[in-house]
């Protein structure tokens, strides 16, 4: 099992916008297995490369892993194809620890990814599966959920957060 470190914020590599992978190989293949083993130690329920330090555009989610059967998904290279809907939602982040706040999403969404094998990936999404996957998706751009709130409920996070950091 190889978990890995999990960046929280300030740190830089949050708010820098990933790159692209140009080559699914054993690097990347060990990556998303000890993203994934990184977590379900957390416990989380979403992981983007950046959240590990590797500049990365890789994302690995489960929302069904408190359950009996996991079901792990790992998408290189994820783009949001399109959207529909717009729901309010509650959430939180490995990387902002003991902040959760209510974020406004879309409720559906299509993205296309590729997976392990370089075969393209098309997920249609909605819920809580949507909002995790637009969740990671910020983190490869450099956006954390906190930035998506109104400017008032952003400060306020922002000073408990540099309380917490002292």
């Amino acid at each position: 099992m190889g978990v890995l470190d999990i960046k929280t914020i300030p740190d830089k590599v949050l708010r820098v916008k990933a790159k692209e992978v140009e080559n699914i190989n054993g690097e990347i293949a060990k990556l998303a297995k000890d993203m994934l083993d990184t977590m379900y130690e957390a416990p989380g329920i979403g992981l983007a490369a950046p959240q590990v330090g590797r500049s990365l555009r890789l994302i690995v989610f489960d929302i069904w892993h408190t359950e009996e059967k996991p079901n792990p998904h790992i998408l290189i290279n994820p783009v949001i194809t399109a959207k529909e809907g717009e729901e309010l939602g509650e959430e939180g982040c490995l990387s902002v620890p003991g902040i959760r706040a209510e974020v406004k999403r879309s409720f559906a969404v299509e993205v296309k990814g590729y997976d392990l094998n370089e075969r393209e990936v098309v997920l249609q999404a909605d819920g809580l599966l949507a909002r995790v996957i637009q969740h990671e998706i910020d983190h490869l751009d450099g956006i954390l959920f906190i930035d998506r709130l109104s400017k008032i409920k952003r400060e306020l996070i922002k000073k408990r957060i540099k309380r917490n950091i002292k």
